[in-house]
């Protein structure tokens, strides 16, 4: 009797240490378990803000209008020359503005467009021969004469590219566009008018990210 007690009582130690050994492992396997649980849910947060700062940075930015309507910007009639309040608007202002753009979005190309009002142009245009050499510098704008409204914004958003690039911003990509009389400031199609109108003449610079149409 006493052999047979001792040896059920030596077994049922050793069923507690095989049962503590399991809990114990179960317990360590458990929390391993939710460690790397927790750095799973780390990384994916992480991932997560990663891609919502990825995405902000891909979005347009609000685009920036150099319009004629505050007077202190005006182009000359049927001239692209920058005056010295738009240039220093230009060299103080719009060049600071856009590196802070730069600094916060991915940008592809900036594009530039001039608009006008549908007040006509009678002369002949010379750009046909001429707009590349101005474009290079090899020229300046006072040899280039506009036919059309079409023209002028082009010379006029060309002669802001061209500024801009004096300021420091000449590895940014930039396109000169000119959507002549075309559009309202609201962005609506304009209908036929041919009378003076400075609210209607101004500058667009738009922020193209990568990825989206030219």
């Amino acid at each position: 009797m006493p052999r047979r007690s001792l040896y059920t009582s030596e077994s049922n130690i050793e069923s507690e240490g095989i049962f503590q050994s399991f809990t114990d492992l179960m317990s360590n396997a458990f929390m391993i378990l939710s460690l790397l649980l927790l750095l799973v849910l780390f990384q994916s947060q992480k991932l997560n803000q990663d891609l919502q700062e990825a995405n902000r940075r891909l979005k347009s930015a609000s685009p920036i209008v150099i319009d004629e309507s505050s007077g202190n910007f005006k182009f000359k009639s049927g001239s692209a020359e920058l005056n010295p309040q738009l240039k220093n608007h230009i060299d103080t202002k719009i060049s600071k503005d856009i590196k802070q753009i730069l600094r916060s979005r991915e940008i592809d190309f900036i594009q530039i467009i001039g608009h006008t009002d549908g007040e006509g142009i009678q002369q002949y245009s010379n750009l046909d021969g001429r707009l590349e050499f101005v474009a290079q510098g090899e020229q300046p704008f006072s040899k280039l004469k506009p036919g059309s409204n079409a023209d002028l914004g082009l010379m006029r958003a060309l002669a802001v590219v061209q500024e801009l690039q004096q300021t420091g911003l000449n590895n940014v990509t930039f396109r000169a566009y000119s959507a002549a009389q075309l559009y309202l400031p609201s962005g609506e199609l304009a209908l036929a008018d041919r009378q003076p109108d400075e609210t209607r003449r101004r500058i667009e610079i738009r922020f193209i990210p990568p990825g989206q149409a030219n």
